[in-house]
C-alpha cells in the first residue's frame, strides 16, 4: 500500500471514530403536521408550559416558574425581556412573549425531582432568523448548540414551505412574510440538561419565542426530523479515538522507516 493511502486510511478511521464519539446528543423535530401549530405533539410523563402571560413586562426580567408541573420541575429565567404580542410573536396573537436582542441573551436554569431529569424542551419560535441560537448544558458542560439555519433549510425543503412564512395569528395574520413561524422540539436522546441559553448570535434582529415547554418525554410526537448539518454537539473525542489516531500515525511512521531501510539496501 502506498504511503499516502496508508495515511489517508489512518486519518479516515480516526475521523470516523471522532465523529461517532462526538455524535450530537439531541435530536430536533419541527411540528410539520400543519403550519401554524404552536404547541407540541410530543407526550410527556411530567412537564408543562410557560406562556409568559402573567409575567411583568420589561427588559432584563428574572423570575421562577414551575411550568405547571406541580413543582416537579422549576425553571429560573434570568435577563429575559417580556413584551406584548405583535406581528413578531405572541402565541395565538395575544398575551405576552419572550424576546432578546442580545448576543449574550438570557438563560433558563432548571431543577427537577423527576428521575432521570429534564430531557425535553420545545417552543414556538416566531419570526425565526439565522441568529436565533439556543444552547443546552448539563452540569456546566455544553451539550449542544442549535443553528437555526438547519430548521430553515428543513422547512424550505418541505412540501409547502411558504405556509410557514408569516404570522399565522389574527390580528397579525400574514405579517412579516419573510420569516418562518414554527414550533420546534428538542429531545435529549441520552442523558438530560439543566440549563438553556437563548441568544441572538449573530445579532440580526430579535429572538422571539413563546409557549416554552419543559419535561421528560414519553414519545416524540408526529413532527419532522431536522437534519443537523450546521448544529454542533459539545462532546470531545473519547480516549479510544485518540488511541486510534496515535496507532494510525504509528503505522505511517513504521511504513516510512521500512521504506527508508529498503532504499539503503537497494543503494
Amino acid at each position: 500500500m502506498r504511503l499516502h493511502n496508508i495515511l489517508a486510511a489512518a486519518l479516515a478511521s480516526a475521523t470516523f471514530a471522532a465523529a461517532a464519539s462526538a455524535a450530537i446528543p439531541i435530536s430536533v423535530l419541527y411540528e410539520s403536521e400543519a403550519p401554524g401549530m404552536q404547541a407540541t405533539t410530543a407526550t410527556l410523563s411530567v412537564g408543562g408550559v410557560e406562556t409568559f402571560d402573567t409575567r411583568a413586562l420589561g427588559g432584563s426580567t428574572s423570575f421562577t416558574t414551575s411550568f405547571g408541573s406541580g413543582g416537579a420541575i422549576t425553571g429560573s429565567y434570568t435577563g429575559v425581556q417580556i413584551i406584548n404580542a405583535d406581528q413578531y410573536g405572541g402565541a395565538g396573537g395575544s398575551g405576552q412573549y419572550a424576546v432578546t436582542f442580545s448576543n449574550t441573551g438570557y438563560s433558563l436554569d432548571l431543577a427537577s425531582t423527576v428521575p432521570g431529569g429534564v430531557n425535553y424542551f420545545g417552543y414556538w419560535l416566531s419570526a425565526l432568523d439565522h441568529g436565533n441560537q439556543v444552547s443546552f448544558f448539563s452540569r456546566g458542560k455544553l451539550l449542544f448548540v442549535f443553528n437555526p439555519q438547519d430548521v430553515i433549510n428543513a422547512v424550505n425543503a418541505g412540501a409547502n414551505p411558504g405556509a410557514y412564512y408569516g404570522n399565522p395569528n389574527n390580528p397579525y395574520q400574514g405579517a412579516n412574510r419573510g420569516e418562518p413561524y414554527i414550533f420546534l422540539n428538542f429531545f435529549a436522546d441520552r442523558g438530560s440538561f439543566d440549563k438553556i441559553i437563548f441568544a441572538e448570535n449573530p445579532q440580526s434582529g430579535g429572538y422571539e419565542s413563546d409557549n416554552h415547554t419543559i419535561g421528560r418525554f414519553l414519545t416524540k410526537g408526529t413532527g419532522t426530523a431536522v437534519p443537523l448539518l450546521l448544529s454542533a454537539g459539545g462532546a470531545v473525542p473519547e480516549p479510544a479515538t485518540w488511541a486510534m489516531l496515535v496507532a494510525g500515525m504509528g503505522l505511517v511512521g513504521a511504513t516510512m522507516r521500512r521504506r527508508r531501510g529498503t532504499a539503503v539496501v537497494a543503494a
